[in-house]
């Protein structure tokens, strides 16, 4: 037989299909189905029960719409919405400042900034509880720090005055969560070429302009994320002001996650507290997509062109 009349080799395996080739829908199914179980299915039972009369141990009555219109008007739940906004920007005023410069200081390739960062990141190593109960400790007008070092700054009643217990309860909640937000932007900075900074010096560019001109630019995607889950997160505060105030004194600090765990859990208002948790939820969802939406983060690419 001539070579010519010989079929050429099959290569082996070749209709077969590479690994990692399979459906995308397949490979993120797991994931898919682990979300619906978990998030999608609590979160339809909930929005089910904020149209019942339910007190958490009979059997749930039909309400109509009888809890979102008591969740819409109620004094308490307003004010305790206004808390939350008025909690999530300030406590982001903050935080991201000092966030960006300790980040971008402990971004230095000194060995006494590593010895720093270790401090700044003592916060995260703490649970939340212990923190309250810490500051709490710290704050007390007759055995904390006011009273035993005799300081006039401190001396005074943090927790218990409704005027001072609001920013008391930000100031913990700063301390706690700017280690986080450095953390980020000390890997954001540490992601910016050394080229640039090189470039701009022969220029003659010092230390702030560099700062306003290479540094924040190139943080940009890292100010959206942290603000992303800085705002978020504001919505979810509840073991740290419970454990710190109660939401007291009064309703100076009764945030919105506090109030539905009150009309929930002490009221005996399950669909009630449902309803406030819907809220909640769709307050998170419209923030979070308003900052993709609005920062340009959705169509985020690389900021290095030219390099």
């Amino acid at each position: 037989m001539s070579s010519a009349s010989k079929a050429p080799p099959r290569k082996r395996g070749g209709a077969r299909r590479s690994r990692g080739d399979g459906p995308p829908f397949l490979m993120a199914l797991p994931a898919l189905l682990l979300f619906a179980l978990f998030a999608l299915v609590p979160m339809a039972i909930v929005v089910y029960l904020s149209f019942t009369r339910w007190d958490g141990l009979g059997s749930p009555a039909w309400a109509g719409f009888d809890n979102w219109h008591e969740a819409l008007t109620s004094d308490v739940t307003r004010h305790a919405l206004w808390l939350t906004l008025k909690m999530m920007v300030i406590s982001w005023a903050v935080q991201t400042p000092l966030a960006l410069m300790l980040g971008v200081f402990v971004a230095g390739k000194q060995r006494y900034r590593a010895l720093l960062a270790v401090f700044y990141f003592v916060p995260l190593l703490i649970s939340t509880a212990a923190i309250a109960i810490i500051f709490k400790n710290l704050l007390d007008p007759n055995f904390g720090l006011g009273a035993t070092l005799h300081l006039p700054l401190l001396d005074k009643d943090w927790l218990g005055d409704p005027q001072l217990a609001f920013y008391a309860v930000v100031f913990v909640i700063s301390w706690q969560f700017l280690p986080f937000h450095t953390l980020l932007y000390q890997a954001g900075a540490r992601q910016i070429p050394v080229s640039l900074y090189e470039a701009a010096a022969i220029d003659g560019a010092g230390r702030i302009k560099q700062f306003w001109h290479i540094t924040l630019p190139q943080l940009r995607y890292t100010i959206v994320t942290s603000s992303t889950l800085m705002t978020v997160g504001s919505l979810t505060y509840f073991d740290l002001v419970f454990v710190l105030t109660g939401g007291g004194p009064g309703y100076s600090t009764r945030i919105l996650p506090l109030d539905m765990y009150i009309t929930g859990f002490q009221s005996n208002q399950m669909g009630l507290a449902s309803a406030i948790s819907v809220v909640l939820v769709v307050a998170g969802l419209v923030l979070s997509l308003a900052l993709v939406r609005f920062s340009g983060f959705s169509r985020m690419r690389s900021q290095q062109a030219g390099m």
